[in-house]
């Protein structure tokens, strides 16, 4: 055996992998950035049905070019809340149907022997999409350059791993060593191993490819590689189970136990295939005869067949695998207090996915305004009445209110410094800063409300039926206020904002009469100084708490330059 050319092969082939590596990493980063969006919403259906679970999984992930985001993303919902263990396992089972995209288009590159190959041309790409990125100014052009590049690049480190391939093979130690391996139990775990390592299936699965076209291996011995490449690339969902809450573990687990249990089912047919046949007939005898001569395309097919077949064996059982990765896992003695404060909606998993994580962040904010106002409501029942049997609650939800504001601040910092964040993203997190402010300030004149209630109420004496009547009016301008600031918030509707402007200008016009009638009081006895000094305290933060809600809505101004649907 020539020394030089092992070392030759090895080295090729790990320039192969590299660039690989590094296109699928290009491309799947620039297709999340084009396709945000739609991302966005795809996944905010997820908890609709099984199967629309699995078609989101697939899309997905062959949108995104990547079933380790897509599970990673999917632990990321677990470990929030957002969807349940059933929902999460149907993402799952659709993103090993996704990834084998990916071994498609490799084997769709390994045609033109004799001529000009398709791999030469695809690869072609990798210069033209670097000329656009290069040259173009608009974000929008950049990422398609991006994707073509990575795309381009794609079978440029298919072309280095397929010509290591054919140099081994030209070593007969080489193929020699190769041909003994003929254990399926064995081969599976090399690819269940070699996967781990380089934690990418779609990596392992083209090398498989380009071994079996170059003769290196058969393609029984192929088919094996392949699905154990699956249960490797379960070692990044593990990875990201290993530090999150027990249900983001179980998620791990059903993506280790679906995997495994896809290679048993196949492992086990395909050993009665071959027993109740003599040896004639297995999987790779069934492929060889319905795709004769182009070995890539029977391997890509089996990649394809093995995941969608799993699905339909594992999908009608999701409950059980439910029930037995809880008892595999179960819940601490020491139950963590549900009721602590906790994001609801975004998880350090999600940074995998940012066009699905910035969505995240807009519903944890709504989440945040909600809790504010609910705070500002307990206040004015508190005040008006005397009676404090919500105080407990309202220092509950007030500390709810101040972690939001720490936690969801360096999530979007970290959500921020992701590469794939498009333009328009970018734009909307550097909103985040103040409305996250500005909703933390609602609850801090809630609470300062609530402290005139507790002076008053020392005082033992209240609010005139007149003042509360007014205080019950402002409710109910700054809840109009409110409703028309969220739908400026999350519909970016320009038509809210106005609406809320007119309703924040009515406000002003109102305290600035409720500071009249205080003074008309006071010179007619109807109120003492010291509850009136608490009732202009009181109308001087509910303005506030009026103009703060304005700036949320004011937020989605720095949004129109990069283009919205008002809807």
């Amino acid at each position: 055996m020539d020394t030089t050319a092992v070392i030759s092969a090895i080295l090729t082939l790990l320039a192969g992998i590299g660039i690989f590596l590094v296109a699928c990493q290009m491309m799947s980063s620039n297709l999340e950035a084009a396709s945000s969006e739609k991302l966005k919403h795809l996944f905010a259906k997820a908890s609709k049905s099984k199967l629309l679970g699995v078609g989101i999984g697939t899309l997905g992930t062959a949108a995104i070019q990547s079933s380790g985001a897509t599970t990673v993303m999917t632990i990321g919902f677990v470990n929030a809340g957002i969807i349940s263990l059933a929902q999460a396992a149907t993402i799952i089972y659709g993103a090993n149907i996704g990834t084998t995209v990916t071994a498609q288009i490799v084997a769709l590159g390994m045609f033109g022997e004799g001529g000009i190959s398709t791999s030469v041309i695809f690869s072609a790409f990798a210069g033209l999409g670097a000329f656009i990125s290069l040259f173009s100014k608009k974000s929008n052009w950049k990422t398609m350059g991006g994707i073509l590049a990575g795309f381009g690049m794609l079978f440029v480190g298919l072309s280095l791993m397929s010509g290591s391939m054919k140099d081994f093979a030209n070593l007969e130690g080489v193929k020699i060593f190769l041909a003994q391996i003929g254990n399926p139990i064995l081969l599976v775990l090399l690819g269940a191993i070699f996967t781990a390592i380089i934690q990418s299936s779609s990596v392992m699965t083209s090398i498989a490819l380009a071994m079996v076209v170059s003769g290196l291996i058969s393609l029984d011995q192929g088919i094996y590689l392949t699905m154990g490449s699956n249960i490797g690339s379960c070692v990044v969902a593990i990875i990201a189970g290993i530090t999150s809450s027990k249900n983001a573990k179980r998620t791990a687990l059903i993506h280790l136990i679906f995997n495994c249990a896809g290679v048993l089912i196949f492992l086990v047919v395909n050993w009665i295939l071959g027993l109740s046949t003599g040896g004639r007939v297995n999987f790779g005898t069934i492929f060889d005869a319905a795709f004769p001569g182009v070995p890539q395309t029977q391997l890509a097919m089996f990649h394809t067949f093995f995941n969608v077949v799993t699905v339909i064996c594992i999908l009608p059982l999701t409950n059980l695998l439910v029930n037995l990765v809880v008892k595999m896992v179960p819940d601490s003695k020491d139950v963590a207090d549900p009721d602590a404060p906790r994001l609801h909606y975004v998880d350090d998993n999600m940074l995998k996915t940012p066009p699905v994580a910035v969505q995240q962040t807009k519903k944890e904010i709504v989440r945040m305004s909600e809790l504010a106002m609910e705070n500002f409501n307990r206040a004015l029942r508190i005040v008006t009445s005397l009676t404090f049997a919500e105080k407990d609650k309202f220092e509950k939800t007030e500390d709810e209110i101040n972690f939001i504001n720490r936690a969801l601040v360096d999530f979007v910092v970290k959500l921020s410094e992701q590469n794939s964040i498009s333009e328009r993203d970018h734009v909307y997190l550097a909103t985040t800063y103040r409305t996250v402010r500005d909703l933390e300030r609602i609850g801090d004149y809630a609470e300062n409300i609530l402290e005139y209630s507790e002076s008053m109420a020392s005082e033992g004496k209240g609010f005139s039926e007149e003042a509360l009547a007014e205080v019950d009016a402002l409710r109910k301008l700054i809840t109009d206020l409110y409703g028309y600031t969220m739908k400026a918030y999350e519909d970016e509707d320009f038509d809210a904002l106005d609406k809320a402007n007119e309703v924040e200008e009515k406000i002003d016009d109102f305290t600035k009469m409720m500071e009249d009638n205080h003074i008309r009081r006071l010179s007619e006895g109807i109120c003492t100084p010291k509850v009136g000094s608490q009732y202009l305290s009181l109308s001087s933060n509910a303005e506030r708490i009026a103009d703060h809600l304005v700036n949320v809505a004011k937020s989605i101004r720095s949004l129109r330059s990069t283009g919205h649907q008002a809807r």
